[in-house]
């Protein structure tokens, strides 16, 4: 059977306290609403899945454009019924189309995937996820009939005593025969005094025509939580970053004091791998097999190769790390920086922009901006690319197995030579050719028995 998801993501979020969007929102290194198509993906192709977007829907639309999924508009608030009804257009033909909401970021595709099956599998009109909580305040809860299925869902402000006792509570995660779900979505009516649509009606609509509404029961609730306020977000970020890191230890990545470490939902990491504590990996991070990744460091949208290691309180951002490289520790590597296998780069050395050859070393305090470096080449600490001359950013290339003296200043436009030797303390302003030495500096003069001549002046 096919499927269409349709993810209602068009509601303001006013308990945010936002100018932002709600399911804008992160959690776990996603916006809240990514975090439900990729779980959706499990169920239905992209274009099998509408957002439906309202508040902020350009916003909204335009983070969600890369995964090639549709969009409808929901131009006024009038509920969730309402808002599915503004999806049907969008939303090609399938057999079932199934509802979601695009504030749960923790909704597994395993769930949506058992929702699905139960559907598809069963006679029902609608299968609906529910959950029991012990403190169900401020839920619709579910009530079923004598063989389980479901009779109705009431709003908690329009319970009585007895129904407000009910633990059972629905979810707002549903999955409808299509043509069923078409054919009596108009017969919902709106509700006062706000003169909303709301969607739980279809449990009682589809029962006045003789069609069951099943339910599947999710133990686990807090996979079901709908985020509504900074609290509720943290505490969906605090599950989400649990749950990635149980996987990774799992698939073989060792994490040494997990509670402190924070890994993003979409970051890769290899077997045998090391997370130190209170280590923080973001965005599209790829990291090998047998890395180390050093505590406190911070690597965000980066690559590393099997073998690196990042020592502590490093910060790498958008660049690359080769086989077998060090970097670190306190040492910053951002804007496509890119370290070649067995490099060293260490402890207050900045690179920018720039790429070290395979074994290449700048071991202490240096600046290296946009700069191509060689192989083997020895970078003395102080080293300082100039590559701003007030206008524009300008290139050093310094060719192989060259020996770059301590605090030297390199003032690019600049070309060294493979092979040679900058004497420490050199400015260099001019090109180096290979195999040769340059020195750029005033030449040392000593005048003995100063102190004594300087007495006699006093």
């Amino acid at each position: 059977m096919t499927t269409t998801v349709v993810i209602l993501a068009a509601g303001l979020g006013t308990r945010m306290r936002s100018k932002r969007a709600k399911v804008l929102h992160r959690a776990g290194g996603l916006a809240l609403v990514e975090h439900v198509v990729e779980a959706a993906r499990a169920v239905a192709p992209a274009d099998s899945i509408v957002a439906v977007t309202g508040h902020q829907a350009e916003a909204v639309e335009e983070l969600l454009a890369p995964r090639k999924i549709r969009f409808a508009r929901q131009k006024k608030q009038k509920g969730t019924g309402h808002a599915l009804a503004c999806a049907r257009e969008a939303a090609p033909p399938s057999d079932l189309v199934m509802v979601l909401y695009g504030d749960t970021p923790l909704l597994s595709a395993d769930t949506l995937t058992r929702l699905r099956d139960a559907q598809a599998g069963s006679t029902a009109a609608a299968t609906l996820i529910t959950t029991s909580l012990d403190a169900p305040a401020g839920y619709g809860r579910v009530i079923l009939d004598a063989t389980d299925a479901v009779r109705a869902i009431v709003e908690e402000k329009a319970c009585t005593p007895e129904q407000r006792a009910i633990r059972l509570i629905n979810s707002g995660i549903y999955c409808f025969r299509a043509d069923l779900l078409w054919a009596h979505l108009s017969e919902i009516q709106p509700t006062l005094p706000a003169g909303e649509y709301y969607l739980t009606d279809m449990a009682a609509i589809l029962n006045t025509h003789g069609h069951r509404v099943e339910a599947r029961h999710v133990a686990d609730s807090s996979e079901l939580l709908g985020i509504n306020t900074r609290i509720e977000l943290a505490d969906a970020d605090r599950l989400l970053r649990r749950r990635k890191a149980e996987q990774l230890m799992l698939e073989g990545v060792t994490i040494e004091r997990p509670e402190t470490v924070s890994i993003d939902s979409s970051v890769r990491i290899g077997m045998d791998t090391i997370v130190e504590p209170f280590a923080r990996i973001l965005g599209e991070t790829v990291i090998g097999e047998d890395c180390r990744i050093g505590a406190g460091a911070i690597v965000e949208s980066s690559v590393l190769a099997d073998g690196a290691i990042v020592r502590p309180y490093t910060l790498i951002a958008d660049s690359r790390v080769a086989e077998k490289a060090q970097i670190g520790p306190f040492a910053r590597l951002r804007m496509n920086a890119n370290i070649g296998m067995d490099a060293r780069v260490g402890n207050f050395v900045e690179v920018k922009k720039s790429r070290l050859g395979a074994g290449t070393k700048a071991q202490h305090l240096a600046y290296l901006g946009d700069a191509e470096i060689g192989d083997r080449v020895n970078v003395g600490a102080g080293t300082i690319t100039c590559n701003f001359d007030g206008v524009k950013k300008n290139e050093t290339r310094i060719g192989s197995g060259a020996f770059i003296g301590s605090n030297s200043t390199l003032v690019a436009p600049l070309e060294v030579g493979a092979e040679s030797y900058l004497g420490a303390g050199s400015v260099i302003t001019e090109d180096v050719p290979k195999q040769a030495l340059a020195l750029g500096r005033a030449r040392q003069v000593v005048k003995t028995d100063w102190i004594e001549k300087r007495k006699k002046t006093e």
